[in-house]
């Protein structure tokens, strides 16, 4: 582990209003890796960053995770968010080196809980993911990337091997000063709960997902 990942009251770092709070070690199912706790001043949000083994600066294998309580925590089919999750925690374990940055505040694209349960009663009716954002009078996506650069910055992560299909998001980080070496995708085997979600996400939100052609449209 790098110098910079201390415990609490060693090199905490204020970076775009994300202050580092603690670390502390955490076995998991996938292996041991380091949570390391910020404190966003900005939103006031609490973030946390998971790293496994020793991350260097450079081509550093990454995945900037939106927090998605029904998919991470209670395994919903509607979407593929908590298969991504532990897909990535996976590959960075199998890598050796990785970091794993989990974003609250970022439900639903950005419009919280409540809002995303809301938007989910109209996709039940027919809506897609966008029209329901839209007929709820919300944004189609709210999300914001500058905190989870902070926190690259701070690990002192200069450029990443991205884990994600979003454009979007490489985007972003390079925007906040972060290089995308590689955007290496993170595709999982659609069902018939999400397939209409992912082909709306490919469709509509410019998500590459080459998997699902190989899906009937009727399906």
């Amino acid at each position: 582990m790098t110098e910079n990942l201390g415990v609490l009251g060693e090199k905490s770092a204020r970076r775009s209003g994300v202050e580092r709070v603690v670390n502390a070690p955490l076995p998991t199912v996938y292996g041991q890796f380091q949570a390391i706790g910020y404190l966003d001043h900005d939103r006031g949000e609490e973030q946390v960053a998971l790293v496994y083994g020793e991350i260097g600066t450079d081509n550093v294998l990454t995945r900037l995770h939106s927090e998605c309580l029904t998919g991470d925590a209670f395994g919903s089919r509607h979407c593929e968010c908590g298969d991504q999750l532990a897909s990535a925690l996976r590959a960075v374990a199998a890598e050796g080196s990785g970091v794993v940055v989990y974003l609250r505040g970022h439900e639903g694209r950005g419009i919280g809980l409540l809002a995303k349960l809301r938007a989910m009663a109209l996709q039940a009716e027919g809506l897609d993911t966008v029209e329901a954002n839209l007929a709820l009078g919300l944004p189609v996506d709210a999300r914001d990337y500058g905190v989870a650069a902070g926190i690259l910055h701070d690990l002192g992560v200069r450029s990443v091997r991205l884990m994600s299909n979003n454009p979007r998001k490489r985007e972003a980080l390079v925007r906040h000063g972060v290089q995308v070496a590689e955007q290496v995708p993170l595709l999982i085997e659609p069902c018939e709960s999400n397939i209409t979600y992912l082909r709306t996400k490919r469709e509509r939100l410019d998500h590459v997902l080459p998997h699902l052609d190989a899906v009937a449209h009727g399906s």
